[in-house]
């Protein structure tokens, strides 16, 4: 049974933070209990987790602080995802363990949403890249990669509201992606990640 704890957890990250309108606010500590259903005790302590995790501050006498994604965070975070990533890329096309059935479905998934299901295409793009991680067979890389999914949603959500095509070129660039594991150039798969994340960048950090 899942706890109140983890329950407000996953909602808070999953779902308060990946909202880009919540960035700069304060979390009501009342609203999220009500919203999930439970008591304010299991949110306070699902937020000293997330404080602990540093994607909230806590603030004496206010409460926890959504601070706004700056530039800084953006670059590092795609700096981070580009090495996990182009390792995965490596070990696995040389282990042979390239999910591309998986991540090939998952792609068939976002080119059938609709151009407002935002959130679900952001959730099936952290899918996307997360299974070509996991199968690079390391648990410690994985979990390390896991710990940044509440960054990667909210700075894809950044990326898709500042730009009205970004839904079509995200589809093109997983594309992209997937021929070059296909074909098993390991300099094409790693230029077409860096496009990606690049490209991702870019865009995010467009004013």
């Amino acid at each position: 049974m899942v706890s109140g704890r983890e329950k407000a957890y996953e909602f808070l990250k999953n779902t308060v933070l990946a909202d880009p309108a919540t960035q700069g606010g304060f979390i009501s500590e009342q609203e999220i209990a009500e919203r999930v259903g439970i008591s304010r005790t299991p949110v306070r302590e699902a937020l000293l987790r997330l404080a602990a995790e540093e994607l909230v501050q806590l603030v004496p006498k206010r409460g926890a602080y959504i601070a706004p994604i700056t530039g800084k965070d953006l670059h590092d975070l795609m700096e981070m995802r580009g090495l996990l990533e182009r390792f995965a890329a490596e070990k696995t096309l040389a282990d042979d363990t390239v999910p591309l059935p998986a991540m090939r479905a998952a792609l068939e998934k976002q080119t059938r949403l609709d151009s407002g299901e935002t959130a679900r295409f952001i959730e099936l793009d952290t899918h996307f890249h997360t299974l070509l991680v996991e199968a690079a067979g390391n648990p410690i890389l994985a979990k390390t990669y896991q710990t940044l999914r509440a960054r990667q949603v909210r700075a894809g959500m950044v990326a898709m509201l500042r730009s009205g095509d970004r839904q079509k070129t995200v589809l093109a660039e997983h594309g992209a992606i997937l021929d070059a594991f296909e074909s098993g150039d390991v300099a094409a798969a790693l230029a077409a990640i860096d496009d990606h994340l690049g490209t991702t960048l870019a865009i995010q950090l467009t004013s």
